[in-house]
């Protein structure tokens, strides 16, 4: 037992005393920060919106965001991940840095303008959209306040300390915003503004770091370069777009069939669980980087992730009716068990982004996470439509539980088998 502590101490050490090991804590402590920040600010935020807004309310902005989340994976296209990985392996190559910052910029730039089009054609042909329209067009702003921010760039970079400094700016921005802004009921569609105007800042302050201060450059569009730059994250697309064929899509039928009152219950107990989702978030978004340069100490970070991740769910499960007691009105205690239920998922979606994410995408292995993710997602699809027909909120809940149970059990054995 003295051998194997002494030997973890080691280990610890060896990191704690190298240039990447300062880096990782460096980073793990900004992120950290910006953690605690994503905590106390939508914390703040929530009783006075439940209050104000009510559930219903509530539900209709959480339809127009999972609508809304099939534009905004496909004017990401996977570039969080693959471009992070890029920028990664030539952060000291200023004209290389350049050059993908540029082909990202234009590549994101460019899906924007073709899903417009599309959009504003479903919105005016579905008469349940029609009615929501201005909801639904306040919320599309987000994405181009989403493209101004290159949150990928800083952390390809390691630059963590920015992420974090802009995003408060984003998220003191919003909440004082709310509190001066959305007074009544009616004033609800004022939410996903305010969400942007905190990132078209935020993106406006990135870009005077980024081009001004260090160097990089806004190189002109490239048609071939652009087109070999989404081409090549097509295999990490379909891995973020699938997902949404069981999650996005419950939401979607829970407005649907159960109203927007099921949506805000469902939408009340997922947001309190992705609080705590979020600092794991964190953790992966650290390592990412580091494990695209070297893979060596993934099974050191794989097991104490997971551990954490065990203890942090179990604790979570046991208080889920304190909490949506504390930050939501009587009328959202419905909430309780949508909350237990995704906290369970929590364990197995940490475990797709240990394995899938930091191991499987950084090894380069991206066609098999495109393949557990394209199989699954379309098993969640298939389970939705029952399970939400029959069991509403509750039924949501699962079908997000099952396919994350899948997602990361999947992920853990393909990574033994590239092993």
């Amino acid at each position: 037992m003295l051998i194997k502590v002494n030997g973890f101490k080691t280990k610890i050490g060896s990191v704690l005393n190298n240039k990447d090991g300062k880096v990782l804590i460096s980073n793990f402590i900004y992120l950290s920060l910006l953690q605690v920040a994503g905590y106390i600010f939508p914390l703040i935020t929530f009783p006075y919106l439940a209050k104000t807004i009510g559930v219903e309310k509530f539900g209709e902005i959480a339809f127009a965001l999972a609508m809304l989340s099939y534009f905004q994976t496909i004017v990401d296209y996977g570039f969080n991940f693959t471009a992070t990985r890029d920028i990664a392996q030539n952060r000291n190559n200023i004209m290389v840095v350049s050059q993908i910052f540029s082909n990202v910029l234009w590549a994101r730039c460019f899906l924007l303008l073709i899903m417009l089009l599309p959009f504003v054609i479903i919105v005016f042909s579905i008469e349940k959209l029609f009615l929501m329209r201005k909801l639904l067009f306040a919320t599309f702003l987000l994405l181009p306040g989403h493209i101004l921010f290159p949150q990928w760039l800083f952390q390809g970079l390691e630059k963590m300390k920015y992420i974090t400094i802009l995003n408060v700016i984003s998220k003191l921005i919003f909440t004082i915003a709310v509190f001066l802004v959305i007074r009544e009921e009616s004033d609800y569609m004022y939410q996903p503004i305010l969400t942007s105007l905190g990132f078209i800042v935020s993106g406006v302050i990135s870009f005077y770091i980024i081009v001004v201060r260090w160097g990089v450059k806004i190189l002109s569009p490239n048609y071939k370069q652009i087109r070999d730059t989404i081409k090549k994250s097509t295999d990490v697309f379909i891995n973020q777009l699938f997902p949404n064929l069981y999650n996005s899509f419950s939401v979607l039928l829970l407005g649907i069939w159960g109203g927007q009152y099921a949506n805000g219950i469902f939408d009340a107990g997922s947001k309190l669980a992705n609080v705590v989702i979020q600092f794991f978030n964190v953790i992966s978004r650290v390592f990412f980087p580091f494990f695209s340069r070297d893979r060596g100490q993934h099974k050191i970070y794989a097991k104490y992730c997971m551990l954490l991740a065990g203890v942090v769910s179990l604790v979570l499960f046991i208080i889920a009716p304190w909490l949506i007691r504390i930050f939501f009105t009587e009328e959202f205690i419905s909430s309780v068990p949508v909350l237990r239920i995704v906290v369970f998922s929590m364990f197995f979606l940490v475990m797709s982004d240990v394995f899938g994410t930091n191991y499987l995408i950084v090894s380069g292995h991206d066609k098999i996470i495109r393949n557990i993710t394209i199989g699954v997602s379309l098993i969640g699809f298939i389970i939705a439509v029952p399970l939400v027909y029959f069991y509403s909120y509750i039924g949501a809940a699962m079908t997000v539980t099952i396919v994350r149970f899948l997602l990361g059990v999947f992920s853990y054995i393909y990574s033994l088998k590239v092993r």
